[in-house]
């Protein structure tokens, strides 16, 4: 598509009347088609369903600072701030490419003001170490491969949903009681094998011996190449449920599997295992992602310290 439909010199007023979202939808074809994920692709189409439904008569001329800030702020009525924030950052990269191309004069989006609504109260994200383990205790472990299982894999390795979903028998090294993850498994779309989040995210996770004997028994006659846990299509609802049910029959919080990944990690903080270490063990692309994530508890830990720190001060004596 044409999108340049006169010459633009600088200080004229742009006649282009190319409307904003037509150029954004073209913008996501050319650049974001088959170079990102399906899901990140989807996130920017639904971007553009937003521009449409806010601002569906905007012109790419229309674009000024006033102008995006009056559709930020529309966005942020009904959203999160956190959310907003992600709305203009997808807006931006397709902007500052129209700014490059010549149909804009200046950055619309330069001093963007970001509002949002008030974040809703968040549920219990994860459990202590006695609740993991009255978790664990309850869970029903037959013979066979079942979301029991999976549940008690997340516990102790602290996988992604769509990592644990991927991993198929010849993933597991029992004789070095590992796990590799290398790839993910497409629950949100047709299913099949999809690369990993991020180059971080490929690893190889140690397991402890009860898991290592226990699925060794488990996969012993299962293909080596296809996937465990998979045996239709595979809904992240699904498997909630079944860990919901359990928490509600043992009477504690009711956590989603993602909530066992930060179970897991928050116990690895609290022990006392470095922040590099668990970034790595979790796949994160680096410790800053690690460090947002649990700051809370990073926070709660150097308090700890604060106090042993005074302990052991006021200990010295002349």
């Amino acid at each position: 598509m044409e999108l340049r439909q006169k010459p633009i010199r600088k200080g004229t007023i742009m006649e282009n009347t190319v409307l904003f979202n037509e150029y954004y939808r073209n913008w996501i074809d050319v650049y974001k088609q088959g170079a990102v994920r399906e899901v990140t692709l989807n996130k920017y189409h639904m971007t553009s369903l937003w521009v449409d439904r806010l601002a569906p008569d905007m012109k790419i001329c229309d674009l000024n600072r006033l102008t995006y800030q009056r559709l930020i702020n529309a966005y942020a009525e009904l959203h999160e701030r956190q959310t907003t924030m992600d709305f203009h950052h997808q807006l931006k990269g397709a902007i500052l490419d129209a700014v490059d191309e010549g149909y804009l004069d200046k950055d619309p989006t330069r001093k963007v003001i970001i509002k949002g609504r008030q974040p809703r109260p968040k549920k219990e994200k994860y459990l202590n170490q006695f609740q993991l383990q009255t978790l664990i205790t309850s869970l029903k472990l037959e013979s066979e491969i079942s979301w029991e299982w999976f549940i008690l894999l997340v516990a102790k390795t602290g996988m992604r949903f769509s990592e644990a979903l991927a991993l198929t028998p010849q993933d597991f090294d029992f004789r070095k009681q590992t796990v590799s993850v290398s790839k993910t498994w497409d629950y949100k779309g047709k299913g099949g094998f999809l690369p990993t989040k991020n180059k971080s995210s490929v690893r190889k996770i140690p397991l402890d011996w009860q898991v290592s004997i226990q699925f060794a028994q488990l996969l012993k006659d299962l293909p080596s190449d296809q996937p465990i846990f998979v045996r239709k299509k595979v809904y992240n609802s699904t498997v909630n449920h079944v860990l919901g049910r359990y928490c509600r029959r043992s009477q504690l919080p009711v956590i989603t599997i993602h909530g066992l990944r930060h179970t897991h990690a928050s116990l690895l903080l609290f022990a006392g295992v470095s922040i590099a270490s668990v970034a790595r063990r979790l796949g994160h692309s680096s410790m800053t992602t690690t460090q947002k994530t649990y700051l809370h508890i990073i926070q709660e830990l150097e308090n700890k310290d604060i106090d042993l720190i005074m302990r052991s001060l006021s200990s010295l004596n002349q």
